[in-house]
């Protein structure tokens, strides 16, 4: 009978131990449940901090690109504000000009200041075209369809066969490009 008491005895302990083992496994995927719920809230609050940034980014991306946008409107709007400007003085000296001539007394005096109205007047329009890289086409170099149109084909002797005989209009460009070809006369 000890024996009997004894298992008796053992089996509630048994019983217990089972017990005590069942509730710390509970426990343990409580805790790791818990550690697991908290990880998932970590996780979804990092991705809306990355998806609010990334959103923020965006939205700066775009702010970037209206803004250079209109930065590049006005640039084309007043890319000829500084030629215009220079110009300025071109526009002020024919009108002195005019002015001059209408204060003049005789024909000759009024000549004189009209030639010499347009003199300066030339003078500045071409400090102003070499401010700003504008040049007249060279017609030295001889004949070149990049550079010169041939409106005639003229004879003569003081000229070889396709040499520039005169130029009837004279021609422009901007740096590399033409503005406007001379207009020449070419010997046949």
């Amino acid at each position: 009978m000890s024996e009997k008491k004894q298992k008796h005895h053992e089996e509630p302990r048994k019983e217990v131990h089972e017990e005590e083992m069942q509730e710390q496994t509970q426990e343990e995927e409580t805790e790791s449940c818990e550690s697991e719920e908290e990880r998932i809230e970590e996780l979804e609050a990092k991705i809306k901090e990355l998806e609010d940034q990334r959103l923020r980014d965006l939205a700066e991306f775009e702010n970037i690109k209206k803004r250079m946008e209109k930065e590049k409107q006005q640039a084309i709007a007043y890319a000829h504000e500084q030629f215009a400007r220079d110009m300025l003085a071109v526009i002020d000296s024919l009108d002195n000009a005019l002015s001059s001539i209408e204060g003049a007394e005789n024909s000759d005096e009024a000549l004189e200041q009209i030639k010499e109205g347009i003199e300066l007047t030339l003078d500045q329009f071409k400090k102003v075209f070499a401010k700003h890289g504008i040049e007249l086409v060279d017609i030295e170099e001889g004949f070149n369809p990049h550079f010169h149109e041939a409106v005639m084909q003229v004879e003569s002797d003081a000229h070889a066969s396709g040499e520039i005989v005169q130029v009837i209009q004279k021609g422009y460009k901007i740096k590399d490009r033409v503005l406007r070809p001379a207009m020449v006369s070419v010997d046949k």
